[in-house]
């Protein structure tokens, strides 16, 4: 049968683009974590409600941009790596572990994986962190942004931030900072994930876009 019967779709034969909107932001005693929920394919909507949120262990998640599908390998591996660690030390992993081990992956596989993970938790020694892990890069910041739709909102975190803020307060941050980028980018959407994290765990929750804040454009 000719393979002229059927073609291609165009979508699988262009560079497939991706987008998303990713921030962490450390807060005193924490860390919060959000992600929009949208996936797509070029100009095609794949998922609408994926949660880009993935725990490496119970105190420490990573946020997803990129391939979907190589952002979920490497959040996979070192979630069993860590899994591993913790067993033979018999204690939790450190968060800069974690975020290391994303580093030696994104690096030493620079040029088959596309991807760009934020790696925030608390542990015992460092309390709250946040790293920026991106082709063998590893920067602890204050607070961190990827993906496509953090283009728009530079001037927002830059602005809005302030050191030692309270759980509540960070989490607004995160949302008010997800639901801009949503708003603007194109391929960033749907719902918004956030995850908070602090010496007693993390706590997940999920924000409908009916829920999300409105802001004067909309």
């Amino acid at each position: 049968m000719s393979e002229e019967m059927f073609p291609e779709p165009e979508w699988l034969s262009e560079e497939v683009k991706t987008g998303t909107t990713i921030i962490a932001v450390t807060f005193d005693g924490g860390v919060v974590l959000g992600s929009d929920s949208r996936v797509s394919a070029g100009e095609s909507v794949v998922n609408r409600v994926m949660n880009k949120l993935s725990p490496l262990h119970d105190k420490i998640y990573c946020a997803l941009s990129g391939s979907a599908a190589d952002a979920q390998t490497i959040a996979e591996i070192v979630n069993y790596q860590l899994d591993v660690h913790s067993i033979e030390v018999e204690d939790d992993p450190l968060v800069c572990s974690a975020a290391t081990l994303v580093k030696n992956i994104s690096y030493k596989y620079k040029e088959e994986l596309s991807a760009h993970l934020i790696v925030a938790g608390w542990d015992r020694k460092k309390g709250g962190q946040v790293y920026a892990t991106l082709n063998g890069l590893l920067s602890r910041q204050p607070f961190a942004i990827g993906g496509s739709g953090s283009f728009y909102i530079h001037g927002f975190v830059d602005a809005e931030y302030r050191k030692n803020m309270t759980k509540r307060e960070s989490q607004e941050f995160v949302v008010n900072a997800l639901t801009l980028a949503m708003g603007r980018d194109g391929s960033s959407g749907g719902v918004a994930y956030v995850v908070t994290i602090d010496k007693d765990g993390a706590e997940e929750k999920c924000i409908l876009g009916n829920e999300l804040p409105r802001f004067f454009d909309q």
